[in-house]
């Protein structure tokens, strides 16, 4: 197992800055994901750090050594690309163990460690198939065998399960997840899609423009994101100006009792710039009466849209001031399925907003 340090990495293609001053401190033997959008720098600090791509300036130390001066083949890491890159002209065995005939590995060690390989990616027997004999989720299995055999000290994963269909993406990071574990190979690994990142993933790095947003792990990216970006990117989210007075109409509630920033300041309601935000499973829907407390908070809309989706429905909501809320309701029956144009109560709990400032981003 080896820890991976990234000290102020700056890479430039002409005038964009792809990376800008990222830092990171990666943990021995966890499986650490970089997620973010398309052109967020994810990609491109994966293959600085195997020495595909040179940094402009910053450091990159593995086990507290640095490698910048490093040429890809020595820096003792294993890439598994989007795209398989796996030879169609040798077998599955002669795949698997390209990397170590390369290192000048005995034979015999070399047929063991390749049948280890394989058996650990649950390809045992197929060692004399060619790749077009192969399904797409075992020609990545593959690519993830070659990797693992030469027994790096990190493994970086670029987008792996992009080219499957859902199903197999869904059973391959689970067997990739059980394997890191297994092996507690340090591994570095990409993603833009993020329910994916959500389960595999020890620790996440949300990137956005070439920067790092947040650090942390699953739970406290979704829970407690600490950024506009990293709210609206990760998972669904409402966002309404704040404060709108339309929220608060019979209400018990008070603007001062609503306004309470995470840090336990109450916001001033003069103030301008302020977003609130709640994720759309975080609301109730109701056609009841509600208890009204101080606990949540309580108004109701009009359903203009409905989205089921078989385990779930997504409700759009129009507030006043035309204000629309997203609802995600698990489990709905048929009937609430038919209430389009129908007004409806909505409840969630006072402390299920968050506030950030429009401005910066960051969290209030």
């Amino acid at each position: 197992m080896s820890s991976v340090q990234l000290i102020n990495i700056v890479k430039n293609y002409g005038q964009v800055k792809a990376l800008n001053d990222v830092n990171l401190d990666i943990n021995s033997g966890e499986l650490f994901t970089l997620l973010g959008p398309s052109g967020c720098g994810k990609t491109t600090l994966l293959r600085t750090i195997a020495g595909f791509h040179k940094q402009d300036s910053g450091t990159i130390k593995i086990d507290g050594s640095e490698i910048d001066d490093l040429p890809a083949y020595r820096r003792d890491t294993g890439m598994v690309f989007q795209d398989y890159a796996i030879f169609p002209h040798l077998s599955v065995g002669d795949n698997v163990g390209f990397g170590l005939r390369n290192k000048n590995v005995p034979p015999r060690e070399i047929k063991d460690r390749v049948a280890e390989a394989l058996e650990t990616v649950r390809l045992s027997g197929l060692e004399n198939r060619l790749p077009n004999e192969l399904s797409g989720g075992q020609q990545q299995r593959v690519g993830l065998a070659r990797a693992l055999v030469i027994q790096p000290k990190v493994l970086l994963m670029d987008e792996p399960l992009s080219n499957l269909d859902a199903k197999l993406r869904i059973e391959l990071r689970e067997d990739i997840r059980e394997i890191q574990k297994k092996l507690k190979t340090t591994t570095i690994y990409v993603t833009h899609d993020q329910e994916e990142a959500l389960v595999i993933s020890d620790r996440i790095c949300i990137m956005n423009s070439g920067e790092v947003s947040q650090v942390d792990t699953p739970w406290t990216v979704y829970k407690n994101p600490e950024k506009y970006f990293v709210a609206s990117f990760v998972g669904s989210m409402n966002f309404v100006k704040w404060p709108r007075q339309s929220w608060l109409k019979n209400n018990p509630l008070s603007l001062k009792e609503i306004s309470l920033s995470s840090k336990g300041v109450v916001l001033d309601p003069n103030k301008e710039n302020i977003i609130a935000g709640v994720r759309p499973e975080d609301i109730s829907l109701t056609s009841e009466p509600i208890d009204k407390d101080h606990q949540n908070i309580v108004m109701s809309g009009i359903i203009e849209k409905i989205s089921f989706s078989g385990r779930e429905a997504f409700f759009h909501i129009l507030l006043e001031e035309e204000v629309r809320l997203l609802v995600n309701v698990s489990r709905p029956d048929e009937l609430s399925l038919k209430e389009i144009g129908e007004t409806i109560n909505l409840v969630f709990p006072k402390n299920a907003l968050m506030f950030f400032d429009e401005k910066s981003g960051s969290r209030c």
